[in-house]
């Protein structure tokens, strides 16, 4: 038999030929990848998913030193790490909160919690506003039961059961020969908040990251901070930020004090952190004075001024070898260990004739023997017996070669800079050191100390404070209200008498409230038998 023959009743039935079968499925096509990829991302899992790989992203920013805040750290991180150094960077470890996929997943997070949030609050008001459910037909399969009998009318007892459930806050509506009444969206309302305020802090961290800025400052006793952009030690601006629009406050620090504990195991630990402040809103306004305390922070100027630290600030006066003062002023000194303080920095004279003249110097702020007897060591971290050891050299500083140098750092030795023979001294407060081969004279005139302030703008703040507030009062709601029911239905006996049936379910573990409602309903005891299933 051909292609083209067939037989009497052995044709293909029409459905079945080739050419007639329908079109198979090719998929779901562009949109509806689309929606399947937007319903995944407005999943509550996906949003805690996201939530922990912002906190997760974090954590490289704390632990690795950051280029907007400390760039030297990070340079010198790239010369000890050959090998991790640069694989951080590509990654961008070195900026976390600026880096490409940290801005990324914080989009997607508010994204993920705007489309979970909105979709749920829309419903969440449609219910408020919906009838409460019709009585299902037999109350007494719900976990809370009562029935009992009445000599009332059923449409007496349909009215009170409205009054009472009315007055117990319960929104009622009548079915027939049933009450349904309902409460407990408050709950869902929490909820719904909680979520809505972790949007709001989400966008108040961005506004604040946009439109605030950070700023440290080493300020030693009397001396003044004017808030101007070349007068900070690290600034990091938002990426919105505008630097002329810096207010122009400044700062004077009259007076640092510090409490340590003189006795026991927290000999030298610090009690207390004191900055007496003197500043001024404008050029023109008044000064005022102020106490700056750790936690106590300054609100000056849209911005707060926060102390970090202190240390000690030796004031030196040098001589060149014409007998010129070519120095005198206050060094801020580095701590080399925090407990009592032994700390070290540099004095640069630039302006030293014939040639230039640098020092090295480590001092004790409380001076006195080691166990050993063999040097010298700081024995509490309050000036007691201040003592400075000063190493002098003398060359060529490098300043005028136009490339950056760090002011607590000499730069050249062994090279352009080299140290003086017998150049090194002990000094105690006023005493002078006379360089050998007539290169000049350096006294330790006395000590001042320092302190590190942060100034901190950040337009998010009071914003994320209040989101906040409200994911707490949100999220306590959630937990402490539940969602109730309740259903009355009244029928005339057999006996004549009407029998009243009352139904609960509570969203959780049944609550105490549906029997104050029968107690509520059936008014004084009644006769009649009384079956309550909890």
């Amino acid at each position: 038999m051909t292609d083209t023959e067939t037989e009497a009743g052995l044709e293909r039935p029409a459905a079945r030929r080739a050419g007639d079968e329908p079109p198979r499925p090719t998929g779901i096509g562009p949109l509806g990848w689309l929606r399947w990829a937007w319903r995944q991302l407005t999943t509550m899992r996906t949003a805690l998913i996201l939530l922990f790989l912002v906190a997760l992203g974090a954590v490289p920013g704390s632990a690795l030193p950051q280029r907007p805040q400390a760039p030297e750290r990070v340079t010198k991180y790239l010369d000890d790490h050959h090998t991790l150094g640069p694989f951080f960077d590509r990654l961008s470890l070195f900026d976390v909160f600026s880096a490409p996929w940290f801005a990324a997943i914080y989009i997607l997070l508010f994204v993920s919690l705007a489309g979970c949030v909105v979709p749920r609050a829309v419903h969440h008001f449609k219910a408020m506003r919906a009838r409460p459910p019709a009585a299902p037909r037999n109350l007494a399969r719900l976990p809370q039961t009562a029935t009992y009998t009445t000599d009332a009318t059923p449409d007496e007892v349909l009215d009170r059961a409205r009054g009472v459930l009315r007055g117990r806050r319960f929104r009622t509506d009548a079915d027939g020969s049933a009450v349904a009444a309902e409460k407990g969206y408050l709950g869902e309302t929490g909820n719904l908040l909680f979520h809505v305020a972790l949007l709001g802090m989400l966008f108040a961290l961005g506004v604040g990251n946009l439109f605030g800025y950070k700023g440290n400052i080493l300020l030693t006793e009397g001396k003044t901070f004017a808030n101007g952009l070349n007068n900070y030690d690290q600034f990091s601006p938002g990426r919105r930020f505008d630097t002329s629009e810096l207010a122009p406050f400044s700062l004077t620090l009259d007076d640092f004090r510090a409490k340590y504990e003189v006795k026991g195991d927290k000999r030298g630990q610090a009690t207390d952190f004191t900055g007496k402040l003197r500043y001024r809103t404008s050029p023109s306004a008044p000064e005022k004075p102020y106490d700056l305390k750790l936690n106590h922070p300054l609100k000056v100027g849209g911005a707060k001024v926060y102390l970090l630290g202190h240390g000690y600030s030796p004031v030196f006066t040098v001589r060149d070898a014409k007998g010129q003062v070519a120095f005198q002023d206050s060094v801020p000194f580095l701590p080399l260990e925090p407990r009592n303080l032994t700390s070290e920095g540099v004095i640069k004279v630039p302006d030293a004739q014939p040639e230039q003249l640098a020092f090295y110097a480590i001092l004790w702020p409380t001076a006195m023997a080691s166990s050993d007897q063999k040097q010298i060591v700081s024995g509490f971290p309050a000036p007691l017996r201040p003592v400075i050891t000063i190493t002098a050299f003398k060359g060529d500083l490098g300043l005028d070669s136009g490339t950056p140098q760090s002011v607590y750092k000499l730069e050249g030795l062994g090279k352009t800079l080299n140290p003086i023979k017998g150049g090194v001294k002990l000094l105690e407060p006023g005493e002078s050191f006379k360089l050998p081969d007539g290169a000049g004279t350096v006294t330790f005139d006395g000590l001042k100390e320092w302190t590190t302030l942060s100034v901190n703008r950040d337009p998010g703040r009071l914003p994320a404070l209040i989101a906040a507030i409200l994911a707490v009062a949100g999220l306590v709601a959630s937990f402490t209200v539940r969602r109730r029911r309740v259903w009355v239905r009244a029928s005339a006996g057999d006996d004549g008498r009407t029998v009243v049936e009352v139904g609960g379910l509570t969203l959780g573990n049944p609550t105490p409230e549906f029997d104050a409602v029968v107690t509520a309903l059936r008014g004084a005891p009644e006769p009649a038998e009384t079956q309550t299933k909890e």
